[in-house]
């Protein structure tokens, strides 16, 4: 399963967990309004690969205990620095991962009771959701306490423990707050906004008593999170596999501009010849002759070299990406990519089922995004047999598109009109469909709410599965 959430400006993140296997496929269709006038003249499919798509991959696993066990290890010398520093950062980013989807599931439920009419939660409903709450939160305390019984000794490893447990501190109270500004101010929420009140305030003392942070650095907000992203990426970095893209059909493009050149050359050869032979020695009428066959040379040429091209590639891969193990450099994945427009019609029978466009959106521009990865675990980091790709998804190449125009709409209230500005917004569809080995493909897709500015919204849509013979 694929998992989707907004990032900042207009960066949707897609995430999806690699077991092992003996391949894994990715098909992701961008549904675009024909309104926006979007076409390979206005952007490429190469721009949209390098500007539009970026992806990583890092070391993911559900053994938790492992780090704890280096950490113990540590404190009596008998694990060097390299190999601590990444057990922790694997312990970091897991637990990021974890709190990160616990605040996202718990935020949707949020979300369901706002969009609810009613004045007042029901009790059974508060009840189940405090639970919830409960368990995430004393979860993320029991987890930090256990990383902080194992203070290493040496200077040469506690910089990165300083780091680590920084970072989680923070990002702890972060997403804490992140809930408690969206929680309910109903009396049946009064327990669980008192308990996130007090472990964000406890984490807050802990890094002022750790002095992790200077009061300038604390004070600025903007530099405060600036520095967090920085430790963010420095937890990521040692677990984040290594990554060379590389565009196919070199050779094969100069092959092509080769022959076409050759062949274009042979009918020039022919012309001149025929030119000669009717027209005689050289005269003012020869050589207008010589000048057109060699403008059509010039024509004919760059048309033949691009027809020719695209009938190779038709269908084929251009690009290549191998990924290597961050510490021991050894390859451990390929992965094969394609990025093109391609019409609906021509689309599979399980993607149009999953879109079900009606009459008014048949004039959509289809973006393809398509890879074909295989992994070897056998060559991973020992106790990690699964990686967890990230696909950030920029869609600003989208927004430019888009006019910053607003309308207004009337209303009739008894005998009085009133008026109200509406921003222009755009609905763009997202599908997805991933297979893995010889499995069963899943399909996925959301609606994406999008004006000049940003993204407003995303809504996930419940996909039927497409019965036999069904239309």
């Amino acid at each position: 399963m694929i998992t989707l959430e907004r990032r900042e400006g207009f960066h949707v993140k897609l995430s999806r967990v690699l077991r092992e296997s003996s391949s894994h496929k990715l098909d992701l269709y961008l549904f675009v309004p024909a309104e926006l006038d979007l076409s390979a003249e206005v952007v490429s499919e190469q721009a949209f690969y390098h500007n539009a798509i970026h992806l990583s991959r890092t070391y993911y696993s559900d053994r938790h205990q492992l780090p704890l066990v280096h950490s113990r290890l540590a404190r009596r010398s008998d694990l060097g620095s390299d190999q601590y520093r990444l057990s922790l950062s694997l312990y970091a980013y897991q637990y990021v991962v974890a709190l990160e989807g616990a605040v996202r599931e718990l935020r949707a439920r949020l979300k369901e009771l706002r969009s609810d009419k009613r004045r007042e939660t029901p009790a059974e409903d508060a009840a189940a959701l405090e639970a919830r709450f409960e368990e995430v939160v004393a979860l993320a305390v029991d987890i930090l306490k256990r990383l902080r019984r194992n203070v290493p000794e040496r200077e040469s490893l506690l910089k990165y423990y300083t780091n680590i447990d920084n970072y989680l501190s923070w990002f702890t109270e972060q997403r804490l707050l992140e809930l408690l500004a969206q929680l309910p101010r109903d009396a049946a929420y009064a327990t669980s906004r008192r308990r996130l009140v007090a472990v964000c305030e406890a984490e807050a003392a802990h890094r002022d008593a750790e002095e992790y942070n200077s009061p300038r650095v604390v004070e600025d907000t903007t530099r405060m999170t600036n520095k967090m992203r920085l430790l963010r990426r420095l937890i990521e970095y040692p677990l984040t596999l290594r990554q060379r893209t590389q565009e196919l059909g070199g050779g094969e493009q100069k092959a092509v501009k080769a022959l076409a050149t050759a062949v274009v050359m042979i009918f020039v050869s022919l012309g001149l010849l025929q030119a000669r032979e009717s027209l005689g020695d050289i005269t003012a009428l020869f050589v207008l002759a010589l000048a057109l066959i060699y403008a059509l040379r010039e024509v004919f040429k760059d048309d033949l070299r691009n027809t020719l091209w695209r009938l190779l590639r038709k269908g084929r891969p251009k690009w290549r990406r191998q990924y290597q193990d961050p510490t021991s450099k050894a390859l451990v994945g390929r992965q094969l990519e394609w990025c093109d427009y391609q019409r609906y019609v021509k689309l599979d029978d399980e993607i149009k089922w999953a879109r079900k466009r009606n009459v008014a959106q048949r004039e959509e521009v289809v973006l393809h995004y398509r890879s074909s990865s295989r992994i070897s675990p056998t060559r991973f980091l020992s106790g990690y047999e699964q990686v967890r790709e990230t696909l950030t998804l920029d869609l600003s190449l989208v927004a430019r598109l888009m006019d910053k125009a607003s309308h207004l709409v009337y209303r009739l209230e008894g005998e009085e009109v009133s008026r109200e500005r509406v921003e222009r917004r755009h609905l763009i569809n997202l599908v997805t469909r991933e297979r893995s080995g010889d499995g069963e493909a899943v399909i996925q897709r959301w609606k994406v709410v999008m004006n000049r500015s940003r993204i407003v919204d995303i809504e996930e849509v419940v996909v039927v599965p497409r019965q036999e013979g069904g239309r």
